[in-house]
């Protein structure tokens, strides 16, 4: 699906089965609005009607009549279930850090709106209704970005979720941050009691980690396209040879992301005279001009490996206990965040190695010595895209691989699936800048040809059109700040706007 399509998405059906990573991002990116699907009530109906006979019969079930984690051997009442379901939301509130962004708590929200809508977890219409009203009036909760061990799910951020839906904690509303109360008031949502089982099916599963690797995985996708016109444009501006993203080579060692990728190359530059021949001007190109396919491709690969779970997960039930339509109730391990910590490790690596090739073509281009270009004023560009590279290699470290036992050794192993969610965010902010920096100094170089009667590629050329909307030639005779330009360029990049114009000339292949 092309970006501008994804924008022009309007209203999202939460059936719980079929939620798409383009509607994910089209509701919490772009503010589309979303409704449960009516198939879905009389399951939802169901799946409560059963909690309540579960309470009425004071039946011993994990989370409904018993106590939590290490806890579950004590019995609650059956006055005293609602008031466990409020408590457990006040004491599990203790998140820390920065809040969420907009998009990756309103991505949060939806993924577990959806997950309830499957009818696997008891909780009543209303309950939902509220979180869906939340996501479509714009009260968004302040979500601090710390506290998850990714199992029992992301218990500490999901609690700060609910806590408005009780009236209670803090949410932005129109811009503004206020009590949770405040803002559902002004919003016109009603607050609301929670009742047996239903704190627990809100913050018991992996809906923050899930957002959070989900907006990774989008903008990852989103700057290795980018990449490629990245690519392009350094070919040009070096004279690159054509032949090394000649099809025939890459069917015989046919990884999909390297066929992808050579064709992408080859799209973009279609018609451009700026790149060369084998044995035309040089034997051979650097490995990060030649071999553009084969680590693009590595890296798209497991980018799309990525997205195969992260498809599942958004549709799947992750709390804890799963109430199944023939009235059992079982206590497991859906909540536990492993399925999705080591992809979103491995998205992680798969992002950093982009940065890497890209700051390895921007030193191509601005050191006099290989390319000839005067290197003046774009110098320390590469030394600060150097420095971002090194430190996405100390974030690529994998979190999966740790654990520290909670809840008196009965969460004895937990997936740290938050931090790499987490960390794989903080690499894509990273990589974003490098390859902003390489595209603004591919664009300079190909200006300081413009006398030699080149024609740039169809998307190459769309793409530095683009560029030139912001970012002037800058000229060597008068010293600007540097990173103002940088900046201009990074919010391109962030926004697409340099993808959405390269669509309307090449067909870029990448999921």
């Amino acid at each position: 699906m092309l970006l501008k399509d994804v924008k022009n998405i309007k209203e999202v059906v939460l059936t719980g089965n079929d939620l798409s990573l383009e509607e994910l991002v089209a509701v919490s990116r772009y503010d589309a609005k979303i409704k449960v699907d009516p198939d879905a009530i009389d399951r939802i109906k169901a799946s409560r009607a059963l909690i309540d006979d579960i309470v009425d019969n004071e039946r011993v079930v994990y989370g409904v009549t018993t106590g939590f984690g290490s806890l579950c051997r004590v019995s609650i009442s059956k006055e005293d279930c609602s008031q466990l379901q409020e408590n457990l939301i006040r004491t599990h509130s203790c998140g820390y850090g920065n809040p969420l962004s907009r998009e990756v708590t309103r991505a949060a929200m939806l993924i577990r709106a959806n997950a309830l809508v499957k009818g696997y977890s008891g909780i009543r219409l209303e309950t939902l209704n509220v979180l869906v009203d939340m996501i479509n009036k714009g009260v968004h909760p302040y979500i601090p970005e710390k506290g998850s061990l990714g199992a029992s799910g992301d218990l500490a951020p999901l609690a700060h979720m609910v806590l408005p839906m009780l009236g209670l904690g803090d949410a932005e509303y129109q811009g503004k941050l206020m009590s949770g109360k405040e803002a559902m008031d002004r919003a016109g949502i009603p607050t609301i009691r929670l009742v047996a089982k239903e704190g627990l099916a809100l913050i018991n599963g992996t809906p923050i980690l899930t957002a959070m690797g989900t907006f990774a995985l989008w903008d990852g996708m989103l700057l290795l396209k980018q990449s490629d016109i990245a690519a392009a444009l350094t070919m040009e501006a070096n004279r690159g040879i054509i032949d090394a993203f000649d099809e025939r080579l890459h069917t015989i060692r046919p990884h999909r992301g390297q066929l992808d990728t050579a064709y992408n190359i080859r799209s973009l530059l279609k018609n451009s005279t700026y790149v060369t021949h084998q044995g035309e001007l040089k034997v051979q190109d650097p490995y990060s001009l030649r071999c553009v396919p084969q680590i693009h491709g590595a890296s798209k690969d497991a980018l799309g490996f990525v997205k195969e779970k992260v498809d599942i997960e958004i549709n799947s039930a992750t709390d804890n206990p799963i109430v199944l339509p023939d009235g059992a109730v079982i206590s497991g391990g859906n909540f536990h965040g492993e399925p999705m910590a080591l992809p979103f490790d491995f998205l992680g690596i798969g992002l950093s190695e982009i940065a890497n090739v890209s700051e390895r073509r921007l030193e191509r281009t601005i050191n006099n010595s290989l390319s000839g270009f005067p290197s003046s004023g774009f110098m320390i560009t590469q030394y600060a895209a150097a420095a971002l590279v090194s430190e996405n290699k100390v974030l690529a470290h994998p979190a999966s691989v740790d654990s520290i036992p909670s809840c008196e050794n009965q969460e004895d192993l937990v997936s740290m699936g938050a931090a790499a969610a987490r960390k794989a965010g903080e690499i894509c902010f990273n990589v974003r800048r490098v390859i902003a920096t390489e595209i603004l100094a591919a664009c300079q170089a190909i200006d300081l040809r413009a006398g030699e009667g080149f024609k740039l590629g169809d998307g190459t050329q769309a793409a530095y059109d683009t560029v030139r909307k912001t970012n002037a030639f800058i000229a060597y005779d008068k010293d600007i700040e540097m990173f103002k330009e940088l900046e201009k360029i990074t919010d391109v990049v962030k926004r697409g706007d340099i993808l959405e114009a390269v669509e309307d000339k090449a067909d870029l292949k990448f999921f």
